[in-house]
């Protein structure tokens, strides 16, 4: 399926563009991007129209309907994120980022990956995985040693079959949580997979139950479970935790 780009889709939502593909903070719901795109355009129209008569006033028009533009093509909104930056500023993430060599043609790899629903099967921090559509999905996962467990919706926000897939959390989630996977070829016929997964509770939340999203014992288990990944697609077999 062709991934739109163009600023409403057939459902009279907001569709996917380049901009809301590229941008790192999704805080603007689908129908506070429509409202934004609506709302810029017409004062931003309005700004230019009225230009030679009241410059001054036009301007200031012109940067509002321009911010509003901005907001509903990225699904950005920069004041939201300044507020919720201070809000959340004592709220650390778990930033994960590893590469490994897999003994396997990169297409294979892809596909296994691709495959979100098999990912719990040998990722033992994800308790189950559910694919709604090709871009949506419903993840649950586990706390160190079975310790809480956390949901979220998370969409697919670029693809490049083969290659890349890209994925974020979506607004109003339980965690704000992001991952990127490259899939590159080697000389040998092999695949260097590079993993970059993100996971930041929301302010108020670290005191009550998820304060293990934090702890160095989860961030381990996840570079466990990316190995184990590769375990299994060279041998087949889900490597398991010691006792």
């Amino acid at each position: 399926m062709d991934h739109p780009n163009t600023l409403l889709n057939g459902h009279g939502r907001p569709g996917a563009t380049a901009l809301y593909d590229s941008s790192n903070v999704l805080n603007v719901s689908r129908e506070g991007r429509i409202a934004s795109i609506v709302a810029g355009s017409l004062m931003a129209g309005s700004a230019l129209g009225r230009f030679r008569h009241h410059p001054f006033g036009s301007l200031c028009r012109l940067m509002a309907g321009g911010y509003l533009l901005y907001r509903g093509l990225s699904g950005n909104c920069p004041l939201s994120a300044m507020i919720e930056e201070r809000r959340n500023r004592h709220t650390r993430s778990v930033n994960i980022r590893t590469s490994l060599v897999i003994r396997k043609p990169r297409e294979e790899v892809y596909s296994n990956w691709r495959q979100l629903g098999n990912l719990p099967l040998f990722m033992q921090h994800l308790e189950r995985v559910e694919e709604k559509d090709s871009t949506h999905s419903h993840w649950v996962a586990n706390g160190p040693g079975g310790v809480g467990t956390v949901e979220w919706e998370a969409e697919i926000v670029k693809e490049e079959p083969g290659h890349l897939l890209g994925w974020r959390s979506v607004p109003q989630s339980m965690i704000a949580t992001a991952g990127r996977v490259t899939f590159e070829e080697t000389p040998e016929g092999h695949t260097s997979v590079e993993v970059m997964i993100t996971y930041r509770p929301p302010a108020g939340h670290v005191g009550s139950g998820l304060a293990w999203l934090l702890n160095a014992a989860f961030e381990r288990m996840v570079e466990e479970d990316i190995q184990r990944f590769k375990a299994y697609l060279e041998t087949g077999e889900v490597m398991m935790e010691a006792p």
